[in-house]
């Protein structure tokens, strides 16, 4: 079962002698379960295609299906209500709210959509993202490491189609990095949970089922990793 469908995707900046093509009729599926890796050098359309998928922007053309739900489809409101509950991301640099603690960070799509958060479930994720002994701290009082995590936490708490993650360790040390792989990763493997992950580290795309390689924003190269 495809939780996401990418079809004939373009986005296209600017017209006349300034146009500039950052996605050119990208077309791929992804599986529930999978953990796909897109790589491709700087200006490839990586993030293009990232703010794409999350319905952070929107395409020249083209369609982005999520559940079966043509999410273009939708006005911001209803974009935005949808994206909070279906697609958990995680940003290069946290995007965490400073004035909230760790387990209200985690909680923020529930605390939006207000909705109270299940507390087993959060102690769960605290527990598994090893920030137990840091649930009242705010993300100020953590380390780069420990603010991803959170990251990935508030990603996981609404239990998502996918997981969209921007290059999830290009701001931290190599340590925390792999602690933050291995987090998404156990997600992927022990939960199930979806997750697509764009980086431009060949070791970390290695890991997943499946690479796709962008480069002048098509995609050149779609193989698979292990089944």
């Amino acid at each position: 079962m495809e939780v996401l469908e990418v079809k004939e995707l373009t986005k296209i900046y600017g017209s006349g002698e300034n146009q500039v093509i950052a996605l050119d009729h990208v077309s791929f599926q992804v599986k529930k379960g999978e953990f796909v890796a897109i790589v491709g050098a700087s200006g490839s359309g990586k993030s293009t295609l990232m703010n794409l998928i999350g319905g952070i922007d929107r395409p020249t053309s083209g369609s982005v299906v999520i559940d079966g739900k043509k999410i273009f489809d939708m006005n911001e409101s209803e974009m935005a209500i949808f994206r909070r509950r279906n697609i958990g991301i995680v940003y290069q640099f946290y995007n965490l709210i400073p004035n909230l603690t760790v387990d209200e960070n985690i909680m923020l799509p529930c605390l939006l959509d207000q909705r109270k958060p299940d507390a087993g479930k959060l102690e769960r994720i605290v527990e598994m993202t090893g920030l137990s002994n840091r649930r009242k701290h705010l993300p100020g009082q953590l380390s780069g490491g420990q603010q991803q995590r959170v990251s990935v936490g508030r990603a996981l708490i609404n239990d998502p189609a996918f997981i969209l993650a921007d290059e999830p360790t290009g701001n931290l040390d190599s340590r925390s990095g792999r602690e933050v792989i291995e987090l998404l990763m156990a997600a992927n493997r022990k939960s199930g949970q979806t997750l697509i992950l764009i980086t431009h580290d060949e070791n970390i795309a290695l890991q997943a089922n499946r690479i796709l390689t962008i480069s002048d924003g098509r995609i050149i190269r779609d193989e698979v990793i292990r089944g």
